[in-house]
């Protein structure tokens, strides 16, 4: 359906099986932005076609962003997973769950941005998201772990 917003395709996307340890695999083992992989697994779903200027664009809004607000954010919320010495569970169970909605916050401002800047469609949806994960893994970073993506698109 190309009609269907990011936030509300990636929302479906994420609950299907397998698709959340995917996305989770690809950010703690290789690094990767899961919010950059939607958008382009979103876009090739929905028949929008990337250029590089414009996948470009996406990387640095997401490295930006990644950088000012989630990375910081999911840092403090992996911190209060554990008991800290001296605070109550209940105190630090609260402000996680502040700090979790933040993060979440931040992740839907980030692919509000991306739907921004994603090309109107022009084709046919794809059926195969590869091609377009492994464009924007290459636009994150130097390594595009292939079989990972491949996993990954065979969930969406």
């Amino acid at each position: 359906m190309t009609d269907q917003g990011l936030w509300d395709w990636a929302l479906a996307a994420y609950a299907r099986e397998g698709v959340s340890e995917a996305c989770l695999s690809l950010q703690d083992e290789y690094g990767q932005n899961v919010c950059l992989l939607l958008f382009a697994a979103w876009c090739a779903r929905t028949g929008r076609r990337l250029d590089d200027e414009t996948l470009e664009a996406a990387a640095d809004a997401a490295r930006a962003w990644d950088q000012a607000a989630v990375q910081p954010l999911r840092a403090v919320r992996r911190r209060l997973k554990s008991p800290i010495p001296d605070m109550e569970d209940v105190t630090r169970l609260a402000a996680r769950q502040a700090v979790k909605a933040a993060e979440l916050a931040a992740e839907r401002g980030l692919l509000s941005d991306l739907e921004a800047l994603g090309p109107t469609p022009t084709g046919a949806p794809s059926s195969d998201p590869t091609p377009a994960l492994a464009q924007a893994a290459r636009a994150w970073s130097r390594v595009v772990p292939r079989p990972a993506l491949e996993t990954l698109a065979g969930r969406l």
